[in-house]
Formats: C-alpha cells, structure tokens, sequence
C-alpha cells in the first residue's frame, strides 16, 4: 500500500486529540468540574435506576427519551425558562455531543460557524469535524462583546450558526440579553438565517442578577440555549447534555441523531439525578462564594483577573506562563494552561483545595521572581 497509513483526512494529519492533561496530582482544578459529589442518598437512587434498567438492557432505549425530555422542561421552568414543553428540548451524551448536533444539521460545506475569541476552544473543532467553515471574531480587552461590531460581522458572513458561551469559557463573561436579542435579530435579517447558540454550560453559576437566554426562547424563533448537567449537577462522569429551543429545532436535530444515542442507562441515571436537584444544586452558592473570594485574593495579589460567571477564573499576566503552570504541578496542583497569551485558568474547588492553590501560586511566583532576579544580575 502506498502513501501514508491510515487514509486520514488530509486537514486532520498531525492535530492532536482534544484533551486537558489529565496528571495523578492531589489538587486537580482543571477542568471545571463541581468537587461535591452526589450525595449517599442521591447516589443510591441513581444506583437503584440503574438497576433497574439494567433487566431490561436487551432492549434498545427510548430513542425519544421521553420522560428525560418532560424532566429536563420542569428544571428549566424552575431556573430561569418560562413555558418551555417537551417538544422544546433536545438532550445527548454531553453538551459537546449536542453541539455537534447541531453542526451536523446546520452547518456543513459551504455554510459558516461564528464566533468571538477568546473562546470555547472545542467550536472550531466541531466546525471541522463537520466540513463548517470557521470564523471567529474578536472580544474586547475587557472580553465583553462590542455589539456594533459582533452585529456587522454576523451581517457580513451571514453564518449558518453562531455560539455564544455565556458565561464564555475560558473569561467567565456572561453576554448580557440584548447581546443575545441583536444577534439573534440580526441572524434572522438573511436568508436562510442562522441559528444564534447560547452555550450555558456554566448558567447555574451565574451571578445574581445576571439573566439566563432562556428566557428570550419565546421572542427569538432561531435561539438556541444549551445546557449540562456534567457542571452544576456534578454529573461530569454521566455525560449529559441538553438544549432548549424551537420543537421545529429539536425536530431537525432528529434528523441526524444517531440511533438511540442516550443509552438506557444513561436516561436513568439523569432522571434520577432531577429528582435530587435541589441537593445537588445546593453547593452552588458555595462555589459562588469561593469563586468571588477567588477573584478578589488574586486582585489582592496583584493579577489581572477576568469578572467570572461561572465555576472556574481567568488569571494573569504572566510573561511564562507555562512556568508558572509547572510550578504548581510540581506542588501538586493542577489548574489549565488556556485562554490568551499569559493567562491561566483555576477552576474552583472546596476551600481545603483552594487554599492549597494560593500557597502553591504564591509560592511558585516567588520561586520565578527569584529566578528572574538572579539571572538579571548574572
């Protein structure tokens, strides 16, 4: 056989798989998951409905999922959504699974996918892995939208779909509503249209006063607001994502779903998990507490810190980043090399796992400077 082996597609030789490091260190802050687990209780009940499903796994599951459908609209009519049905959700293995889905339905060759960097860095990825051309446009220094600008661009490249992480991963900044309204009106201004996607993977982590997009379903026909349940819900190891949108959406996404991709179990689990969503969600307000004590303990120390919305800061500048990344694996914690030149990213942990993060950061500062020092006086 000549050539080279396997017959890869040509754009995808040489990427590397997507994937933060995953290190055995004590403190792991980063890749954004709640560090409180379910509960005994809730981890029995979820155990108990997987046993349940468990006599009945020679048959396919419910390809609908209907009664996770019904489950997830109560949630969302309880946080922030207003008269959303069934019929208006869509759920799959992770939010990433539903983003894909909807690529694969509305996007594809000779289509666009916009966005605004910095930003989640798996969209262009979905953009490729559908053959979507990719766009991103740019944040402002403060990683707010310029409306004016994010508005002429979407007139300008009219895409197919735009993703609008609010909060945006890696910054934490939530989009204010009348950023969602203009792009949604503005996505609607062309033909065919777009669809204008607000990623709320972090919503539950809000701020107070900070509104959801959910409830701008009923004014924008062609908005999308996704969820999961991996982050609040503490369910990273279930993977399950969901939507809420148009039925007209939901019934395109059908369309190129894989068959029966919620598994069984799957389904139970998640159902289970809302029937304990009170206590699961009861640690939120903790890590909102923890997070702000966060931002202003890094402000304190002199870092240039991102207002956050969500689970997880963005911190900086530093002139080697990468240096600093190491040292704190080196004391055992682990945070995320992401986001824009010089800046890193700590998800927030219980206050044990936070405190070790500012002793090993103050320490790993100190150890640079030092370094620095003496090779400025060599």
């Amino acid at each position: 056989m000549s050539g080279a082996f396997p017959p890869l597609r040509e754009e995808l030789r040489g990427i590397e798989p997507y994937g933060a490091p995953q290190l055995d260190v004590p403190v792991q802050l980063n890749v954004n998951e709640n560090p409180y687990g379910p509960s005994p209780e809730a981890a029995a009940d979820i155990a108990r409905a997987v046993g349940e499903a468990a006599v009945s796994l020679n048959r396919y599951p419910d390809r609908e999922f209907v009664a996770l459908r019904a489950a997830l609209a109560t949630y969302l009519n309880s946080s922030g959504g207003s008269a959303i049905v069934p019929e208006m959700v869509w759920a799959a293995n992770g939010s990433n699974e539903v983003m894909l889905q909807l690529l694969q339905a509305f996007g594809g060759p000779g289509r666009v996918a916009l966005s605004f960097a910095p930003t989640y860095s798996m969209y262009p990825e979905y953009a490729r892995d559908t053959l979507t051309e990719w766009v991103a446009g740019h944040r402002a220094e403060d990683f707010s939208l310029d409306l004016d600008a994010a508005g002429d661009l979407v007139l300008e490249k009219q895409p197919s779909v735009v993703l609008l992480p609010s909060p945006n991963n890696p910054t934490g900044t939530a989009l204010p509503p009348e950023a969602v309204s203009m792009l949604c009106e503005a996505a609607a201004s062309y033909e065919p249209g777009g669809v204008v996607v607000v990623d709320e993977a972090y919503g539950e982590f809000r701020r107070a006063g900070t509104p959801s997009a959910l409830e701008l379903l009923a004014v924008h026909r062609n908005l999308v607001v996704t969820r999961t349940m991996s982050k609040a819900f503490a369910l990273a190891g279930a993977r399950v994502g969901y939507l809420a949108a148009d039925p007209a959406i939901c019934d395109a996404i059908r369309v190129v779903r894989l068959p029966y991709h919620l598994s069984a179990v799957t389904q139970a689990t998640a159902l289970a998990a809302l029937r304990h969503a009170p206590e699961l969600l009861g640690r939120v307000d903790d890590l909102r507490v923890e997070r702000d004590a966060t931002v202003v303990w890094l402000r304190e120390q002199g870092f240039e810190v991102a207002d956050s919305d969500a689970n997880f800061v963005l911190f900086g500048r530093f002139a080697d980043r990468h240096a600093v990344w190491r040292g704190l694996v080196d004391r055992g914690v682990l945070i995320r090399e992401t986001g824009p030149d010089g800046w890193l990213r700590v998800s927030i942990g219980t206050a044990g796992e936070m405190a070790a993060f500012r002793q090993a950061l103050l320490e790993t500062v100190r150890q640079t400077t030092d370094q620095t020092s003496t090779r400025d006086t060599a």
